[in-house]
């Protein structure tokens, strides 16, 4: 018989241990890695795109809100504070010296990324949502999705407009 409470909590163990592997991949390639604290909240089902009879693409009313924690009354606390979507908001510089941009002088450009950390690489459905709806109102200028590799320790980034 299954024991689906320590199935659980293994599963949040190890996917907190890949989030931690993430980012210090990341910090170790010369990214700037903070903990995203924001959620997006769709207010209703929105509008469906049919051709065929089949749905094509879904239209969400969204906003962005700070992610909310959950309250264990047993320790009086908050606990699950970093459970924002996407897990990682990165950026860095490309080049090492500004860009002089006309009557602006120097400008410092920087390539700014959402990571969400999948053990397994998919999102589901609402993440998938969620996603296009960042990138479509330019929170971010890509999406990646970090899972593991075949190889022991391999991590492998993919972006979300390839899925």
């Amino acid at each position: 018989m299954v024991d689906y409470k320590k199935q659980g909590k293994k599963n949040r163990a190890s996917g907190k241990a890949f989030e931690l592997k993430v980012r210090k991949d990341l910090e170790s390639k010369g990214w700037i890695v903070s903990k995203w604290a924001n959620n997006i909240e769709f207010t209703n089902e929105g509008d469906c795109v049919k051709e065929g009879g089949k749905v094509v693409h879904e239209y969400w009313n969204g906003r962005m809100i700070p992610a909310k924690g959950q309250y264990n009354p047993f320790f009086k606390r908050i606990v699950g504070e970093g459970s924002g979507f996407p897990d990682f908001i990165a950026f860095y510089q490309p080049g090492q010296h500004p860009i002089v941009v006309k009557g602006q002088g120097d400008v410092y450009l920087y390539d700014i990324v959402g990571y969400e950390c999948k053990i397994n690489g998919y999102l589901d459905k609402i993440e998938k949502e969620k996603c296009k709806w960042l990138i479509e109102n330019k929170v971010f200028n890509r999406i990646l999705i970090a899972s593991k590799g075949k190889k022991r320790g391999e991590i492998i980034y993919s972006d979300f407009k390839n899925q």
